[in-house]
Order: structure tokens, then sequence, then C-alpha cells
């Protein structure tokens, strides 16, 4: 009874965070929604004893992810009039892309794969169960074929967006450290014999 109240708790929540992050005007307020709904998510996640996951989701994202993503958007200077006058153009494309996702999750909701015996009993685990142990041995050998391509993705990604970033630039000055290197001291200093004045 406890953990159903508490669910419920964090999943109102979790939902009306998740709407203000793309309901309220002001950027940075919609970062720090986004790291509420992170953590009210991790609660939940916490409740179905995948504690592995719910650690991660506030270590990786509200401690890392969601720190950069505040940085950069309180440095960057954000036109929030112009941002709000593309709004009412593009509703009806962002009305139809949630309405398909929502028939997506109904379909997947309503499904047979979610369907759950409400006379089988909950299986007894030990006390040194560890469900990282269990998650690691699925995905490192049932899953390993589609671990090892998102890996693969994740791979290529980096590298193009370190070849987006390090591409030269005609008006950006570059150094040459082994020019700076072989440098010598005729080639810098000049030293200029005047005479002196005499009074």
């Amino acid at each position: 009874m406890v953990e159903a109240v508490i669910f419920y708790i964090f999943a109102v929540a979790t939902v009306t965070s998740a709407t203000a992050v793309v309901t309220v005007k002001n950027p940075v307020h919609s970062v720090l929604f986004l790291v509420l709904t992170f953590f009210t998510s991790a609660i939940i996640w916490m409740t179905l004893e995948a504690e592995f996951l719910a650690i991660i989701l506030v270590l990786v994202y509200v401690g890392a992810v969601m720190v950069l993503f505040i940085f950069v958007v309180m440095m960057l200077d954000i036109n929030i009039a112009r941002l709000r006058e593309g709004f009412v153009r593009y509703l009806p494309l962002g009305l139809a892309v949630a309405a398909i996702m929502l028939l997506l999750m109904l379909n997947v909701v309503t499904s047979d794969i979610f369907v759950i015996d409400a006379a089988a009993e909950p299986v007894a685990r030990a006390a040194d169960y560890s469900n990282t142990k269990a998650l690691g041995e699925v995905l490192y050998t049932k899953h390993v074929f589609a671990f090892e391509i998102a890996a693969v993705i994740l791979l290529v990604a980096i590298i193009a967006a370190i070849s987006l970033t390090m591409r030269k630039r005609p008006q950006t000055k570059y150094q040459s450290p082994p020019e700076q290197i072989k440098v010598r001291k005729s080639d810098r200093l000049r030293i200029v014999k005047m005479p002196t004045s005499e009074e």
C-alpha cells in the first residue's frame, strides 16, 4: 500500500514536471524542471527495485548532463522572443508527433507483454541478490549484439562531433609547436647599436 502511494505521488510529479519542461517560458526553469523529472523518475525506479538504473540516472543525468545543460543555457544569449515566434507555426506538427507517440505508447501498454497474473506471487530473491549483476548478465549475453551496435553508433557520433569541431577555418589563427621549438635567438632578437648623444 505504501509503495503504491509513493508510486502515484512521484508519477504525478514526473508527468507534471515533464509537462513544465516544454511549457515554461524561461529556458533555465525548463532545465531545472528536467532535473526534477529525472529525479522523480529515479525514485520510481527505486520502488521497482532497479537501484542501479536509479543511481545511474541521478549520477549521470542529474549530476553531469543537466549541470552542463544549465551552464550552456545560462551562458548562451538566447532570444526568447524569437523562440516564441515559431511556437504557433510548429504547433500542428508538434501535436501530430505527440498524438503518434501517444498511440504507440497505448499500443505497447495494452499489449500482452505487460499483462500480469494477479494470482502469481512475486519472485523471492536472496538477501545478496544484485540486480546490477543480473542486468550485466542479460546485457552482455542475450542482448550483446544490440549493445555492440549501440556502442558503434555512439563511437561514430563522437568521431563526427570531433571532426566537426576540429575542422580548419581560414579566419582562425593556429600555432605550430614544432616551429616554436625550432626558433633561435637570432630569429627573434636583433641588437641595434646607436650612437650615444653627448650634451
